[in-house]
Protein backbone atom coordinates (compact mmCIF):
# COMPACT_ATOMS: atom_id res chain seq x y z
CA UNK A 1 0.00 0.00 0.00
CA UNK A 2 1.37 3.00 -1.24
CA UNK A 3 1.37 6.00 0.92
CA UNK A 4 -1.51 8.10 -1.45
CA UNK A 5 -3.69 5.18 -0.75
CA UNK A 6 -2.98 5.02 3.00
CA UNK A 7 -3.66 8.85 2.97
CA UNK A 8 -6.77 8.31 1.18
CA UNK A 9 -8.29 5.55 3.75
CA UNK A 10 -7.18 7.68 6.66
CA UNK A 11 -8.95 10.62 5.45
CA UNK A 12 -11.72 9.10 4.58
CA UNK A 13 -12.17 6.72 8.34
CA UNK A 14 -12.19 10.15 9.62
CA UNK A 15 -15.02 11.42 7.46
CA UNK A 16 -16.59 7.82 8.71
CA UNK A 17 -16.29 8.40 12.55
CA UNK A 18 -17.09 12.24 12.14
CA UNK A 19 -20.69 10.72 10.97
CA UNK A 20 -21.14 7.95 13.41
CA UNK A 21 -20.84 7.06 16.81
CA UNK A 22 -19.89 3.68 18.18
CA UNK A 23 -21.58 2.32 20.98
CA UNK A 24 -18.95 1.19 23.88
CA UNK A 25 -19.29 -2.01 25.63
CA UNK A 26 -20.42 -2.10 29.21
CA UNK A 27 -18.29 -0.79 31.57
CA UNK A 28 -16.06 0.96 29.23
CA UNK A 29 -14.20 2.54 32.17
CA UNK A 30 -12.99 -0.98 33.13
CA UNK A 31 -11.83 -1.95 29.99
CA UNK A 32 -8.32 -2.31 28.28
CA UNK A 33 -8.53 0.05 24.67
CA UNK A 34 -6.14 -0.48 21.90
CA UNK A 35 -5.68 0.07 18.09
CA UNK A 36 -3.76 -0.02 15.23
CA UNK A 37 -2.45 2.90 13.15
CA UNK A 38 -2.41 3.79 9.09
CA UNK A 39 2.07 3.36 10.03
CA UNK A 40 3.86 2.74 6.70
CA UNK A 41 6.01 0.60 8.48
CA UNK A 42 4.15 -1.98 9.38
CA UNK A 43 1.37 -2.85 11.85
CA UNK A 44 2.06 -0.77 14.74
CA UNK A 45 -0.72 -1.74 17.72
CA UNK A 46 -1.04 1.09 20.32
CA UNK A 47 -2.75 -0.96 23.69
CA UNK A 48 -3.11 -0.21 27.23
CA UNK A 49 -4.88 2.77 26.81
CA UNK A 50 -7.50 3.40 29.68
CA UNK A 51 -11.12 5.23 28.68
CA UNK A 52 -10.02 7.72 30.43
CA UNK A 53 -7.03 8.11 27.61
CA UNK A 54 -9.10 7.65 24.85
CA UNK A 55 -12.30 10.58 26.51
CA UNK A 56 -14.72 11.39 23.94
CA UNK A 57 -14.70 7.74 21.82
CA UNK A 58 -16.64 9.92 19.05
CA UNK A 59 -13.48 12.68 18.90
CA UNK A 60 -10.97 10.35 19.54
CA UNK A 61 -11.64 7.98 16.48
CA UNK A 62 -12.45 11.34 14.35
CA UNK A 63 -9.52 12.78 15.40
CA UNK A 64 -6.48 9.43 15.56
CA UNK A 65 -8.82 7.76 12.49
CA UNK A 66 -7.35 4.29 13.21
CA UNK A 67 -6.95 1.28 10.86
CA UNK A 68 -8.35 -0.72 13.87
CA UNK A 69 -10.17 -0.30 16.92
CA UNK A 70 -10.32 -2.85 20.12
CA UNK A 71 -11.19 -2.79 23.92
CA UNK A 72 -10.70 -5.91 26.02
CA UNK A 73 -12.88 -8.77 26.69
CA UNK A 74 -11.24 -8.41 30.37
CA UNK A 75 -12.38 -5.43 32.89
CA UNK A 76 -9.56 -4.27 35.31
CA UNK A 77 -8.97 -2.28 38.07
CA UNK A 78 -6.38 -0.42 36.66
CA UNK A 79 -6.94 -0.79 33.16
CA UNK A 80 -4.39 1.50 31.57
CA UNK A 81 -1.53 -0.47 33.24
CA UNK A 82 1.55 -1.33 30.98
CA UNK A 83 1.37 -4.91 32.17
CA UNK A 84 -1.23 -7.38 32.82
CA UNK A 85 0.03 -8.17 35.95
CA UNK A 86 -0.78 -4.96 37.08
CA UNK A 87 -4.00 -4.29 35.62
CA UNK A 88 -6.18 -6.02 38.78
CA UNK A 89 -8.45 -8.44 36.76
CA UNK A 90 -12.00 -8.38 37.55
CA UNK A 91 -13.24 -10.60 34.91
CA UNK A 92 -13.95 -11.18 31.29
CA UNK A 93 -16.64 -11.46 28.81
CA UNK A 94 -16.80 -15.03 27.33
CA UNK A 95 -15.79 -14.15 23.59
CA UNK A 96 -16.73 -16.67 20.51
CA UNK A 97 -14.95 -16.04 17.38
CA UNK A 98 -15.45 -17.77 13.75
CA UNK A 99 -13.05 -16.92 11.09
CA UNK A 100 -13.84 -17.89 7.57
CA UNK A 101 -10.16 -18.82 6.68
CA UNK A 102 -9.84 -21.20 9.29
CA UNK A 103 -13.37 -23.61 8.88
CA UNK A 104 -13.56 -26.92 7.52
CA UNK A 105 -14.12 -26.78 3.78
CA UNK A 106 -12.85 -23.50 3.31
CA UNK A 107 -10.43 -22.97 0.58
CA UNK A 108 -8.88 -19.29 0.62
CA UNK A 109 -7.27 -19.55 -2.36
CA UNK A 110 -10.28 -20.66 -4.79
CA UNK A 111 -13.39 -19.92 -2.18
CA UNK A 112 -14.36 -16.04 -3.12
CA UNK A 113 -15.14 -13.83 -0.14
CA UNK A 114 -18.83 -14.19 -0.14
CA UNK A 115 -18.82 -18.03 -0.36
CA UNK A 116 -15.98 -17.76 2.92
CA UNK A 117 -18.21 -15.57 4.22
CA UNK A 118 -21.74 -17.71 3.75
CA UNK A 119 -19.77 -20.83 5.30
CA UNK A 120 -18.92 -18.42 8.10
CA UNK A 121 -22.63 -17.90 8.56
CA UNK A 122 -23.70 -20.90 8.93
CA UNK A 123 -21.30 -22.05 11.48
CA UNK A 124 -22.40 -18.84 13.49
CA UNK A 125 -25.83 -20.22 13.56
CA UNK A 126 -25.21 -23.65 14.82
CA UNK A 127 -22.81 -21.94 17.77
CA UNK A 128 -26.15 -19.95 18.75
CA UNK A 129 -27.77 -22.89 18.54
CA UNK A 130 -25.20 -24.25 20.94
CA UNK A 131 -25.06 -21.73 23.32
CA UNK A 132 -28.84 -20.55 24.11
CA UNK A 133 -30.40 -24.06 23.97
CA UNK A 134 -27.43 -26.19 25.55
CA UNK A 135 -25.87 -23.56 27.77
CA UNK A 136 -29.09 -21.29 28.38
CA UNK A 137 -26.91 -18.07 27.69
CA UNK A 138 -29.17 -15.01 27.16
CA UNK A 139 -26.84 -12.00 27.17
CA UNK A 140 -25.88 -12.53 23.58
CA UNK A 141 -24.26 -9.72 21.44
CA UNK A 142 -23.52 -10.90 17.84
CA UNK A 143 -21.00 -8.95 15.89
CA UNK A 144 -19.63 -8.97 12.44
CA UNK A 145 -16.06 -8.66 12.58
CA UNK A 146 -16.19 -6.72 9.53
CA UNK A 147 -13.33 -8.95 7.45
CA UNK A 148 -13.41 -12.88 7.67
CA UNK A 149 -16.53 -13.72 10.40
CA UNK A 150 -18.15 -13.16 13.10
CA UNK A 151 -17.71 -12.10 17.25
CA UNK A 152 -20.37 -13.40 19.71
CA UNK A 153 -20.53 -11.87 23.50
CA UNK A 154 -21.92 -14.00 25.69
CA UNK A 155 -22.68 -11.16 29.02
CA UNK A 156 -24.65 -13.58 31.73
CA UNK A 157 -24.45 -13.49 34.72
CA UNK A 158 -21.76 -15.32 36.51
CA UNK A 159 -19.91 -16.13 33.12
CA UNK A 160 -17.44 -13.16 33.28
CA UNK A 161 -15.57 -15.34 36.39
CA UNK A 162 -14.85 -18.16 34.71
CA UNK A 163 -11.54 -18.72 34.41
CA UNK A 164 -9.22 -20.36 31.74
CA UNK A 165 -9.79 -23.71 32.39
CA UNK A 166 -13.61 -23.29 32.31
CA UNK A 167 -13.86 -21.52 29.33
CA UNK A 168 -11.84 -24.25 27.91
CA UNK A 169 -14.19 -26.78 28.88
CA UNK A 170 -16.60 -24.70 26.90
CA UNK A 171 -14.54 -24.44 23.75
CA UNK A 172 -14.67 -28.72 24.35
CA UNK A 173 -18.21 -28.81 24.48
CA UNK A 174 -19.06 -26.60 21.30
CA UNK A 175 -16.73 -28.00 19.01
CA UNK A 176 -17.77 -31.92 20.77
CA UNK A 177 -13.78 -32.42 21.31
CA UNK A 178 -13.32 -36.16 23.15
CA UNK A 179 -17.17 -36.98 22.85
CA UNK A 180 -17.79 -39.61 21.13
CA UNK A 181 -21.49 -42.22 20.79
CA UNK A 182 -21.00 -44.82 23.90
CA UNK A 183 -19.91 -41.35 25.92
CA UNK A 184 -23.14 -40.25 25.75
CA UNK A 185 -24.40 -44.17 26.29
CA UNK A 186 -25.90 -44.25 29.51
CA UNK A 187 -26.38 -47.82 31.27
CA UNK A 188 -28.57 -48.83 33.60
CA UNK A 189 -28.01 -52.06 34.99
CA UNK A 190 -31.03 -54.22 34.73
CA UNK A 191 -32.22 -57.83 35.46
CA UNK A 192 -33.55 -59.94 31.89
CA UNK A 193 -36.53 -61.75 32.40
CA UNK A 194 -35.34 -65.36 32.73
CA UNK A 195 -31.68 -64.60 32.91
CA UNK A 196 -29.07 -65.42 35.67
CA UNK A 197 -26.88 -62.28 35.53
CA UNK A 198 -28.29 -58.92 35.12
CA UNK A 199 -28.05 -56.62 31.87
CA UNK A 200 -27.47 -53.22 30.85
CA UNK A 201 -30.51 -50.91 29.19
CA UNK A 202 -28.44 -48.74 26.79
CA UNK A 203 -30.33 -45.46 26.31
CA UNK A 204 -29.62 -41.42 25.57
CA UNK A 205 -30.63 -38.78 27.10
CA UNK A 206 -33.47 -36.96 25.75
CA UNK A 207 -33.39 -33.91 28.15
CA UNK A 208 -30.46 -31.67 26.37
CA UNK A 209 -26.77 -31.91 25.41
CA UNK A 210 -25.41 -34.59 22.98
CA UNK A 211 -27.11 -36.89 23.98
CA UNK A 212 -30.37 -34.84 23.10
CA UNK A 213 -28.94 -33.62 19.87
CA UNK A 214 -28.14 -37.72 18.83
CA UNK A 215 -31.71 -38.83 19.96
CA UNK A 216 -33.56 -35.86 17.75
CA UNK A 217 -31.42 -36.85 15.23
CA UNK A 218 -32.06 -40.60 15.27
CA UNK A 219 -35.46 -40.30 15.66
CA UNK A 220 -35.79 -38.14 12.63
CA UNK A 221 -34.90 -40.48 10.82
CA UNK A 222 -36.94 -42.98 12.69
CA UNK A 223 -39.93 -41.03 11.85
CA UNK A 224 -39.30 -40.47 8.28
CA UNK A 225 -38.91 -44.21 7.59
CA UNK A 226 -42.31 -45.08 9.54
CA UNK A 227 -43.62 -42.03 6.85
CA UNK A 228 -42.29 -44.47 4.04
CA UNK A 229 -44.57 -47.70 2.47
CA UNK A 230 -42.89 -51.18 4.08
CA UNK A 231 -41.15 -52.20 1.02
CA UNK A 232 -39.14 -48.63 0.66
CA UNK A 233 -38.62 -48.80 4.13
CA UNK A 234 -36.72 -52.12 3.60
CA UNK A 235 -34.93 -50.07 0.88
CA UNK A 236 -34.02 -47.13 3.04
CA UNK A 237 -32.94 -49.10 6.34
CA UNK A 238 -30.50 -51.41 3.58
CA UNK A 239 -28.85 -48.42 2.77
CA UNK A 240 -26.55 -48.39 5.75
CA UNK A 241 -24.18 -50.84 5.92
CA UNK A 242 -24.55 -54.56 7.30
CA UNK A 243 -28.36 -54.46 7.05
CA UNK A 244 -29.89 -56.69 4.89
CA UNK A 245 -33.18 -57.75 3.51
CA UNK A 246 -34.28 -60.35 7.01
CA UNK A 247 -33.08 -57.89 9.34
CA UNK A 248 -34.77 -54.65 7.62
CA UNK A 249 -38.00 -56.42 7.39
CA UNK A 250 -37.77 -56.93 11.49
CA UNK A 251 -36.24 -53.60 12.17
CA UNK A 252 -39.61 -51.47 10.01
CA UNK A 253 -42.14 -53.76 12.57
CA UNK A 254 -39.78 -52.67 15.44
CA UNK A 255 -39.74 -49.05 15.03
CA UNK A 256 -43.52 -49.22 14.65
CA UNK A 257 -44.02 -51.58 17.85
CA UNK A 258 -41.98 -50.31 20.27
CA UNK A 259 -41.59 -46.49 18.61
CA UNK A 260 -42.63 -45.32 22.08
CA UNK A 261 -39.53 -46.65 24.06
CA UNK A 262 -37.25 -45.74 21.35
CA UNK A 263 -38.75 -41.73 21.48
CA UNK A 264 -37.93 -42.11 25.68
CA UNK A 265 -34.25 -42.71 24.64
CA UNK A 266 -34.44 -46.58 24.98
CA UNK A 267 -31.71 -47.97 22.17
CA UNK A 268 -32.09 -51.56 22.94
CA UNK A 269 -35.29 -52.38 21.52
CA UNK A 270 -33.34 -53.35 18.83
CA UNK A 271 -29.55 -54.75 18.08
CA UNK A 272 -29.56 -52.18 14.98
CA UNK A 273 -30.86 -49.35 16.60
CA UNK A 274 -27.10 -49.02 18.36
CA UNK A 275 -26.00 -49.08 15.55
CA UNK A 276 -27.88 -46.63 13.59
CA UNK A 277 -27.06 -44.40 16.70
CA UNK A 278 -24.03 -45.32 16.61
CA UNK A 279 -23.91 -43.45 12.71
CA UNK A 280 -25.55 -40.66 13.60
CA UNK A 281 -23.98 -40.01 16.46
CA UNK A 282 -20.91 -38.88 14.07
CA UNK A 283 -23.25 -36.97 11.62
CA UNK A 284 -24.92 -34.81 14.39
CA UNK A 285 -21.10 -34.12 15.39
CA UNK A 286 -20.17 -33.47 11.96
CA UNK A 287 -23.40 -31.19 11.11
CA UNK A 288 -23.81 -29.59 14.75
CA UNK A 289 -20.69 -28.33 16.10
CA UNK A 290 -19.02 -24.94 16.17
CA UNK A 291 -15.38 -24.42 14.53
CA UNK A 292 -14.69 -22.00 16.93
CA UNK A 293 -11.02 -19.92 17.08
CA UNK A 294 -10.19 -21.74 20.49
CA UNK A 295 -7.55 -19.11 22.07
CA UNK A 296 -10.25 -16.39 21.81
CA UNK A 297 -12.34 -18.18 24.22
CA UNK A 298 -10.22 -18.94 26.83
CA UNK A 299 -7.97 -16.18 26.67
CA UNK A 300 -9.57 -13.59 29.44
CA UNK A 301 -8.05 -11.21 28.26
CA UNK A 302 -8.21 -10.93 24.84
CA UNK A 303 -8.86 -7.93 22.72
CA UNK A 304 -11.57 -7.48 20.43
CA UNK A 305 -13.04 -5.46 17.63
CA UNK A 306 -15.31 -2.48 18.68
CA UNK A 307 -18.80 -2.59 17.36
CA UNK A 308 -19.59 0.27 14.93
CA UNK A 309 -16.04 0.98 14.19
CA UNK A 310 -14.78 0.22 10.54
CA UNK A 311 -12.20 -3.00 9.59
CA UNK A 312 -9.16 -2.00 7.82
CA UNK A 313 -8.80 -4.55 6.21
CA UNK A 314 -11.26 -4.50 4.35
CA UNK A 315 -13.29 -0.90 4.92
CA UNK A 316 -16.48 -2.57 5.97
CA UNK A 317 -18.10 -2.04 9.48
CA UNK A 318 -17.57 -4.03 12.34
CA UNK A 319 -21.49 -4.75 12.61
CA UNK A 320 -23.80 -5.48 16.03
CA UNK A 321 -26.30 -7.37 14.62
CA UNK A 322 -29.94 -7.81 16.69
CA UNK A 323 -30.79 -11.51 17.60
CA UNK A 324 -33.68 -11.66 15.42
CA UNK A 325 -31.71 -10.48 12.35
CA UNK A 326 -28.93 -12.34 12.54
CA UNK A 327 -30.44 -15.13 10.07
CA UNK A 328 -31.22 -12.60 7.17
CA UNK A 329 -28.05 -10.71 7.53
CA UNK A 330 -26.08 -9.78 4.52
CA UNK A 331 -22.14 -8.71 5.77
CA UNK A 332 -21.23 -7.60 1.77
CA UNK A 333 -24.58 -5.01 1.71
CA UNK A 334 -25.72 -4.46 5.59
CA UNK A 335 -22.00 -3.60 6.37
CA UNK A 336 -21.14 -1.29 4.00
CA UNK A 337 -21.00 2.12 5.56
CA UNK A 338 -23.04 4.61 3.93
CA UNK A 339 -19.74 7.33 4.08
CA UNK A 340 -18.38 5.49 0.84
CA UNK A 341 -21.88 5.01 -0.88
CA UNK A 342 -22.70 7.29 -3.26
CA UNK A 343 -19.39 7.99 -4.94
CA UNK A 344 -16.94 6.89 -7.60
CA UNK A 345 -13.35 6.96 -7.57
CA UNK A 346 -10.28 6.06 -9.71
CA UNK A 347 -8.19 3.00 -8.70
CA UNK A 348 -5.29 1.20 -10.21
CA UNK A 349 -5.07 -2.76 -10.07
CA UNK A 350 -2.31 -5.04 -11.37
CA UNK A 351 -4.63 -7.70 -12.04
CA UNK A 352 -8.36 -7.92 -12.69
CA UNK A 353 -10.72 -8.63 -10.01
CA UNK A 354 -13.85 -9.99 -9.37
CA UNK A 355 -15.87 -8.16 -6.01
CA UNK A 356 -19.12 -9.17 -4.82
CA UNK A 357 -20.02 -6.05 -2.78
CA UNK A 358 -23.10 -3.69 -1.83
CA UNK A 359 -25.60 -5.56 -3.47
CA UNK A 360 -23.83 -6.27 -6.97
CA UNK A 361 -20.75 -7.92 -8.51
CA UNK A 362 -17.59 -6.12 -10.51
CA UNK A 363 -15.49 -6.96 -12.46
CA UNK A 364 -12.33 -4.72 -11.92
CA UNK A 365 -10.07 -4.88 -14.82
CA UNK A 366 -6.32 -4.44 -14.65
CA UNK A 367 -5.16 -1.18 -14.81
CA UNK A 368 -6.57 2.57 -13.69
CA UNK A 369 -10.67 2.08 -13.27
CA UNK A 370 -13.24 4.07 -11.95
CA UNK A 371 -15.32 2.03 -9.48
CA UNK A 372 -18.18 3.20 -6.78
CA UNK A 373 -16.14 4.27 -3.56
CA UNK A 374 -17.23 1.29 -1.22
CA UNK A 375 -15.61 -1.24 -3.98
CA UNK A 376 -12.26 0.70 -4.18
CA UNK A 377 -12.17 1.05 -0.52
CA UNK A 378 -12.55 -2.55 0.18
CA UNK A 379 -9.97 -3.85 -2.52
CA UNK A 380 -7.53 -0.97 -1.28
CA UNK A 381 -7.74 -1.87 2.15
CA UNK A 382 -7.08 -5.44 0.74
CA UNK A 383 -3.99 -4.28 -0.72
CA UNK A 384 -5.38 -5.58 -3.90
CA UNK A 385 -5.27 -1.82 -5.70
CA UNK A 386 -4.12 1.47 -4.67
CA UNK A 387 -5.50 5.06 -5.12
CA UNK A 388 -5.71 6.31 -8.83
CA UNK A 389 -4.18 9.83 -9.04
CA UNK A 390 -6.21 12.85 -8.52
Amino acid sequence: MNERTRRYLRGRFGDHYRGTTPSPPPEPNEREWGYITWSSGGTTMIRHHSWMEVGDLRTFLTDERPRHVYFSAGRYDDPGAGSMSEKGWRGSDLVFDLDADHLPGVDPDADSYAEMLAVCKDALLRLLDLLETDFGFEDLTVVFSGGRGYHVHVRDDGVDQLDRGHRREIVDYVMAADVDFESLVDRESVAGLGLKNPTDKRSLDTTGGWGRRVHDRLLAFVDEVRELPDDEARDRLQSFEGIGSGRSKKLVAVLDDRYDELAAGNLDVHPTVVRLADIFAQETFDAETAPIDEPVTTDINRLIRLPGSLHGGTGLAVTRIPRDEVAEFDPLHDAVPGTFVGNDIEVTVDETTEVELGGGSFTVEAGTQTVPEYVGVFLMARDRAEKGKE
